[in-house]
């Protein structure tokens, strides 16, 4: 089992059904499936968070309500707080890239609460007791603070790159060898005489330049059989000009 099945996102007086629906899309992208909302507003439109949610509805479907946060979070043995202000207790909080993986490595053993706080007010002063970790996202001056919804990904995201679950896709074709390559840049050579681009003169500095441009990055097999292909189709084209007197 992931520790992300042991880690609940705990929307403390929700506000806008919107939010609820994309705070769910959200955590599914990233792998979490446990939503705790803490006393929701009254009159929350349900609606607007079942098609924020998209495919994700299984988890608003299957979210767990307390009337306190203290109810929330009383079996977890580790309790993050989101806050985007100052403040003594709140000043050695650490961004979520900082914190994932401790909380990665405690919800091992327990479960692990991350509150985020209602739309207008954020996290009161009590919630905040509760919390053992404070979390800051960083954000620029110019205005500070983040919709839940996107917060909530934020963090999501930075725990499940930390999980280290993804892994990108790796490149099926070899790098290609050396004579196959010096075949392609006779290809292009020839290619690049024949549509003036650059004479017998200039061919060997030219292709110096070329060669260099191309070796900046791995040449694959496929990208070697590309570019032949489009010397070969240059070389074409440059025959089908009529011919200079």
């Amino acid at each position: 089992m992931s520790p992300l099945d042991h880690i609940r996102i705990v929307l403390v007086n929700p506000i806008y059904g919107g939010n609820v629906g994309s705070a769910c899309r959200a955590m599914m992208n990233m792998g979490l499936s446990r939503l705790v909302l803490v006393n929701p507003r009254p009159g929350m439109n349900m609606e607007d968070a079942s098609q924020m949610a998209c495919h994700a509805g299984s988890i608003l479907n299957n979210r767990q309500i307390f009337d306190t946060t203290a109810e929330a979070v009383a079996d977890c043995g580790l309790v993050a707080g989101t806050s985007n202000r100052g403040g003594l207790y709140r000043d050695h909080s650490k961004t979520p890239r900082e914190w994932a993986p401790r909380l990665l490595a405690a919800a091992l053993d327990t479960p692990v609460a991350i509150l985020f706080g209602s739309e207008d007010n954020g996290l009161s002063l009590d919630d905040l007791a509760l919390c053992t970790q404070f979390i800051r996202i960083p954000s620029s001056d110019a205005y500070k603070s983040l919709n839940v919804a996107m917060s909530v990904m934020v963090v999501a995201s930075e725990l499940f790159n930390a999980a280290g679950i993804f892994e990108p896709p790796q490149e099926r074709s070899e790098e290609c060898p050396s004579a196959m390559r010096e075949t392609m840049f006779a290809k292009w050579r020839q290619a690049l005489l024949d549509i003036g681009f650059m004479t017998d003169d200039t061919a060997d500095h030219m292709m110096l330049g070329i060669r260099r441009i191309l070796s900046r990055g791995p040449l694959t097999e496929k990208d070697v059989q590309i570019l032949l292909g489009m010397a070969s189709q240059t070389q074409w084209a440059a025959n089908q000009l009529p011919k200079k007197p």
